[in-house]
């Protein structure tokens, strides 16, 4: 019988996985194209292969894009399928293709977060049910967070492929569910223990022969609240699972199973190759950073996050041995979740066209003690887990800072920042639950300045439009638009934050915010300032009541939750930033004369639209001086 035990994963090093990330940072060699590079690079390692290896590059180019495109398909139809906004618009979903030995052979374009995770999910979901009990047509379906998964509302659905009757990979798609479930609507909140969040699946046949297990999908909608949206969801998860079980026979159909078995081994090998030449290219040495979580949720005490970064011949290992221990508030992350983040910081290290699978993760590896913020155990509250991984990722950042200063940016948004909400729909006559999360500012680079509302790192996903939520919800967006002087300053400027504001006109509402960074905003770096705090509002036009970052309200009839998050990490000194940039900046409503006199050191004569070089002159010259009189 299938096992459905709870089994943590202990801090040892180990190796991670996430998805190639086109935000992935290089630096191009010389003036040959990517592309060409790309070409080289293969012919290189395959010339480096044994002659006993008869390797054809073209085909191999075949069967990898191939491959790449089928788990593309996958998402189009998930995509294309889903009934919730939250996965049809805003992609809060990942698929992938997996060969026969449970390895990860290729990964959508998505989200590097769930990615990573995956790695973890799929082996340790099929071993603990049981290949034996698995036959075409059938499709597992597991969110357990101790044993490779992350927060509960993150569900895969597992289909294994089979030809002749012969298993010869698995396909699986991941997917952010409205709800699951638990103590507020979107199942997120400022809970004490997973038990609270929502309802935990172990591994179980969802799908039978091709069609709903009917018991278990009566009892997973009997446990949420928007019933029809979920219910929508997992189809779109079924179709995407079939979609990718189609594209992978049809590719063993046309090459063979053994070919397409060999060059899957090439491939893996391939990247490891080229993984570890990328590697090699980092400087040696031991690099340190420490960050925190502004608050857990109950108490005001900050969330410590600790990383030591060594770089040797042997590659990268992630070392978080000081972090704190878990704590009974939504700031634990589990052992995958910061896998993902690891690997999602290796991978903005090496040349994006590296493709990432197995031989990828196999180069990444960590030590996350067990019963600490960064690899929880049971019974931790896990929904807050992005927040505090993302975090993470921002310290791990931090430490690769003086290594590569010219790869690595200011401090980001560096949260997932939730919004979620529900209630009776008096439109509908339903029960409805909304989530979303917001972008921030992006920290400042060598050469530019950072992004304005992104969603940053593993986060990856879009806009939730006004016009689509307004037509499904009954809510209004009352205010969308950039936060003035929420930026970083330097000599490259952080990006904005964003203020968004929810009116809710005509029923009572539940909302929860999940989110961070209240207390401290992005840090800088070279002298570049930090990015303004986020700020979360009751009535901000009325009453104007501050809110903590991790808090449920009930809300009254046209009462108002405003967002407005912070903004990135500046680059530099800010007095050294070009004077017609801080023009552009004022004009554009994005930084205040003000700031620009008293921050970035710029004159503007508002009347005309110009920057006044002798006092500007004046002001940095004073600025110069006080630096060289300073002891």
């Amino acid at each position: 019988m299938p096992s459905n035990g709870i089994e943590p994963i202990h801090g040892t090093t180990r190796a991670s996985r996430v998805r190639e990330s086109r935000s992935a940072s290089s630096t191009p060699t010389a003036t040959l194209s990517r592309r060409t590079i790309a070409i080289i690079s293969l012919v290189t390692c395959f010339a480096e292969m044994s002659s006993e290896t008869p390797i054809d590059p073209i085909r191999f180019e075949v069967i990898r894009n191939a491959l790449v495109e089928a788990t593309e398909e996958m998402a189009s139809a998930l995509r294309r399928s889903a009934y919730s906004t939250n996965i049809k618009t805003r992609h809060d979903f990942s698929c992938a293709i997996f060969d026969r030995k449970m390895r990860i052979v290729a990964q959508s374009f998505s989200q590097p977060n769930h990615l990573g995770s995956l790695m973890e999910t799929i082996p340790r979901a099929l071993e603990a049910y049981g290949l034996e009990n698995l036959s075409e047509g059938d499709g597992i379906l597991v969110n357990l967070p101790y044993t490779g998964g992350v927060h509960l509302n993150d569900i895969t659905l597992i289909s294994p492929v089979y030809l002749d009757s012969t298993p010869v990979g698995f396909v699986a798609s991941l997917a952010h569910h409205v709800d699951v479930g638990g103590g507020a609507p979107a199942s997120i909140g400022a809970f004490r223990e997973v038990y609270q969040e929502g309802i935990i699946i172990p591994p179980v046949k969802f799908v039978s022969g091709g069609d709903f297990n009917r018991d278990v999908f009566d009892l997973v909608l009997a446990q949420v609240r928007a019933k029809r949206e979920t219910a929508g969801d997992f189809r779109a998860q079924i179709a995407a699972n079939n979609t990718g079980i189609r594209r992978f026979k049809a590719l063993i159909g046309k090459m063979g199973a053994d070919v397409v078995a060999q060059y899957i081994d090439e491939l893996i090998e391939y990247t490891d190759r080229r993984t570890k030449s990328e590697l090699a290219k980092l400087p040696k040495g031991v690099f340190m950073a420490e960050g925190v979580m502004d608050s857990d949720g109950y108490t005001d005490e900050p969330v410590k996050l600790v990383v030591k970064l060594t770089i040797d011949d042997e590659g990268l290992l992630f070392d978080f041995n000081g972090s704190d221990e878990q704590r009974s508030a939504p700031v634990n992350s589990t052992y995958a979740q910061t896998h993902s983040g690891v690997a999602f910081v290796l991978k903005c290290m090496i040349d994006p066209d590296v493709p990432v699978n197995s031989g990828f993760y196999r180069n990444v590896h960590m030590v996350a003690p067990a019963g600490t913020v960064v690899n929880c155990t049971a019974p931790a509250p896990v929904v807050g887990g992005w927040e505090t991984q993302l975090r993470l990722t921002e310290v791990m950042l931090k430490a690769l800072a003086d290594a590569i200063p010219e790869k690595v940016p200011a401090g980001t948004e560096g949260m997932i920042c939730h919004s979620g909400f529900g209630g009776f729909d008096p439109y509908r006559n339903e029960t409805y639950c909304f989530l979303e999360t917001i972008a921030g500012g992006f920290g400042a680079r060598a050469t530019s300045d950072g992004p304005d509302a992104v969603q940053p790192h593993g986060k990856n996903t879009a806009n939730a439009p006004i016009e689509e939520t307004e037509l499904n919800y009954p809510v209004r967006i009352t205010r969308y638009e950039l936060v003035e002087n929420s930026e970083g300053p330097g000599q490259y400027r952080g990006g904005l934050g964003l203020r968004r504001d929810y009116l809710f006109p005509d029923h009572q509402a539940s909302f929860t915010i999940l989110a961070d960074r209240e207390r401290w905003g992005p840090h800088g770096l070279f002298g570049g300032h930090s990015g303004e705090p986020a700020h979360y509002v009751l009535n901000p036009d009325s009453s104007a009541t501050q809110l903590p970052s991790k808090v449920t309200v009930q809300l009254s009839e046209n009462d108002v939750v405003s967002y407005r998050t912070c903004g990135g990490g500046g680059y530099g000194p800010p007095e050294q930033r070009d004077p017609e940039d801080v023009l552009r900046d004022v004009r554009d409503k994005r930084v205040s004369p003000s700031r620009a006199r008293d921050i970035y050191r710029v004159a503007i004569n508002t009347e005309t639209w110009t920057v006044d070089d002798d006092a500007t002159a004046t002001l940095r010259s004073a600025v110069s001086g006080q630096r060289e009189s300073a002891p």
